[in-house]
């Protein structure tokens, strides 16, 4: 097994890659104590059976430039091959600014040619590469060194069966005529807005049932303060305040260090110094908030007028669909863009790109009354009138 610890060696093997029709690639990393991922190996692979066509990468050796990886990433004419992208695509573009182009995601490729939904790695490896895969070094401690033989070889598997999953399921796109599907999902991975977390914006992933104005000023300051912290100091947003205890403090609304005290749920190291003062600074920003400056909670689903019928057929259409193409139903469609279907709204996801022709289209003739659905033995059977 290869191993690159220098950046002659890795650009010798990207000028090889960059000959080559795609590159398999795969990280592993540690997140647990940090807010950033820390990159421990990568691993790369192109078409052939030599040695020095799967290596590894250690980026924890002194003196590694990944300038010659990311020439690599930016060049067109190399597809970059990945298995559930996000945290990986994640990964590069904090480090080095840049998002692999072009991008093929076996995990969205799978989904759309029949596996299922969120098909995991092990499973492609079965069924498609038709080999063993030994997971036991999955959860190990990939920041040690010097790295045992079974997580390198783990490793190293991440990347080599991946070449037979990447072959045989852009074959059986290019059969079906879903290649176009596959870029059209893979558009929000190859945004880099997908990667930049807003400060200002952090209050929409704190889940809260209060539509209170007030209270959600206090909730957005507060995440606004912790994601702040989190990130100028690159400690997990749940080592300044869980999410229980911020949703805890936008209730009681603390206004000094006694009040803070007497908080259930906030750690003991929150109820004092910096990240102290943050909150009770948090708190009172979002108290004096204007009523025209508080965050507004969308109740545009709460006047929605869901006819419950309709919906069912939607759902008996959505599942008819799924089984007659081989593509996973959540894919296709949400239960939310049902209701907003049902409800007579037209902007729902699965109305558009590549699922107007998979599902959108009969949608919308079902609720026009022009097409029909009919049992015919243990399937759904879909005709127009």
């Amino acid at each position: 097994m290869l191993t690159l610890t220098t950046t002659e060696e890795l650009a010798t093997f990207c000028k090889r890659a960059a000959s080559a029709p795609y590159v398999t690639v795969d990280t592993e990393f540690l997140r647990e104590r940090t807010y950033y991922s820390k990159l421990c190996l990568i691993q790369l692979a192109i078409p052939g059976e030599a040695e020095e066509d799967a290596v590894l990468v250690d980026p924890l050796v002194s003196g590694m430039s990944f300038d010659p990886l990311y020439e690599l990433f930016r060049n067109e004419a190399v597809v970059k091959v990945f298995h559930a992208a996000r945290q990986d695509l994640e990964i590069f573009f904090i480090e080095g600014g840049v998002i692999p182009k072009p991008l093929f995601d076996t995990q969205v490729a799978a989904m759309v040619a029949g596996f299922g939904e969120q098909v995991g790695y092990e499973t492609l490896v079965r069924k498609i590469a038709h080999a063993p895969l030994d997971k036991s070094s999955r959860f190990t401690d990939w920041s040690r060194r010097p790295l045992t033989d079974a997580q390198k070889t783990y490793a190293l598997a991440d990347v080599t069966h991946l070449r037979v999953i990447y072959e045989f399921l852009a074959a059986e796109l290019d059969k079906s005529g879903r290649l176009d599907w596959v870029e059209e999902e893979l558009g929000v991975l190859a945004d880099p807005a997908t990667y930049v977390v807003d400060p200002d914006e952090a209050w929409k992933r704190v889940k809260t049932r209060t539509n209170s104005g007030r209270f959600l000023s206090v909730v957005r300051e507060l995440a606004k303060f912790r994601e702040v912290y989190a990130q100028t100091r690159n400690i997990p947003r749940s080592r300044v305040i869980k999410d229980d205890a911020l949703l805890e403090l936008a209730s009681t609304k603390p206004a000094s260090y006694e009040d803070l005290n007497r908080s259930r749920l906030l750690l003991r190291e929150a109820r004092k110094g910096e990240i102290a003062d943050g909150i009770l600074n948090a708190v009172k920003i979002g108290m004096q908030t204007p009523a025209e400056n508080q965050p507004k909670p969308d109740r545009s689903r709460d006047k929605m007028q869901v006819n419950p019928a309709l919906a069912d057929l939607l759902r008996v259409l959505l599942k008819a669909k799924s089984e007659q193409l081989g593509v996973a139903q959540k894919l296709i469609a949400t239960s939310a863009d049902l209701d907003e279907i049902a409800a007579g709204r037209r902007e729902a996801k699965s109305l558009n790109g590549w699922r107007h022709k998979a599902f959108g289209k009969d949608a919308l003739l079902l609720c026009e009354g022009r097409l029909a659905l009919r049992a015919n033995g243990q399937s759904v059977e879909v005709f127009e009138l």
